[in-house]
């Protein structure tokens, strides 16, 4: 089983530097899946202090591909297939909190849910999907 500091060091080391701008930080790991967050900045808020959906879906991609590299126990890439997200509320607050979980793995492809809460609220502003191509 991967820690929690393995899988941040993953994510520092391997993803691009437009996605560690939104300082993710991991904070949990199990079989079950993965919990990180990021921090409500004035860089990714559009006018109201409201998070941009190109945020929240990085962020959402992110929490996912990184319970796909847990589920699999190596820090392996992967390549996403499709992703979907569905917007349910304006995200204001302080932080963006991600928890992501496998719902489905198979040798070729592993599927993936996500979602995406503001805190200090606690409510659900978005929830995503994603498929992810797993390399021989």
């Amino acid at each position: 089983m991967m820690d929690v500091p393995d899988i941040q060091h993953f994510l520092d080391d391997n993803f691009a530097p437009w996605v560690l701008a939104l300082a993710p930080t991991v904070h949990d790991a199990g079989p079950d899946g993965v919990t990180l967050d990021m921090p409500i900045t004035p860089d990714i808020a559009r006018v109201g202090g409201i998070v941009s959906g190109q945020a929240l879906t990085a962020m959402a991609d992110t929490a996912m591909v990184l319970a796909t590299a847990v589920h699999l126990g190596r820090l392996a890439p992967v390549a996403t297939v499709t992703l979907d997200t569905q917007f349910l509320r304006p995200a204001t607050g302080d932080t963006i909190l991600a928890e992501a979980e496998i719902t489905r793995a198979g040798r070729a492809l592993i599927f993936a849910r996500c979602t995406l809460s503001a805190l200090p609220m606690g409510k659900a502003v978005a929830l995503a999907t994603a498929t992810f191509a797993v390399p021989d």
